[in-house]
């Protein structure tokens, strides 16, 4: 098992690389549509409809997709025997600001369902503030994983 998880490596790391692409280039763009959807449309009209289409393809087509694979080669790096060094901090951080990308696109689905229900109570500003979370989470992971502090 060891053999296969060292040699499928370096392609792991490449898919890892590419599924986090996407699924932060839609962490930072469903917050965005939310504010543009809060502030410009009404229940009901066509720009409602717009968006909650938009939102719908982003979230299940691409960001589903990509957090799940994102996760998948994460794990499977995890379990490459002479990756992490489990006795430094970096990799606690890592996961727990994971977690946390995790329950930030859990909150954007629920914030999607909000919507489609016309229950959205939240304004653009609120969605604005939000928008910088993955931003945050990002910093640190990348500084995680490159300065390993």
């Amino acid at each position: 098992m060891d053999d296969i998880l060292i040699s499928g490596y370096p392609w792991v790391k490449s898919l890892h690389i590419m599924a986090v692409m996407s699924w932060m280039a839609g962490l930072f763009y469903l917050p965005r549509l939310y504010v543009y959807h809060a502030e410009q449309s009404k229940i009901g009209d066509q720009l409602d409809v717009t968006f909650q289409v938009m939102e719908r393809r982003l979230l299940k087509a691409i960001m589903n997709p990509a957090m799940i694979v994102s996760w998948a080669c994460g794990l499977w790096m995890v379990m490459t025997p002479g990756l992490i060094d489990w006795t430094a901090f970096w990799p606690y951080t890592k996961g727990v600001s994971i977690i946390a990308m995790t329950w930030f696109h859990m909150w954007c689905a629920a914030r999607r369902n909000d919507f489609v229900a016309s229950n959205n109570t939240r304004s653009g500003r609120d969605f604005r503030i939000m928008n910088e979370v993955p931003t945050l989470l990002m910093i640190i992971i990348v500084l995680s994983v490159i300065v390993k502090f």
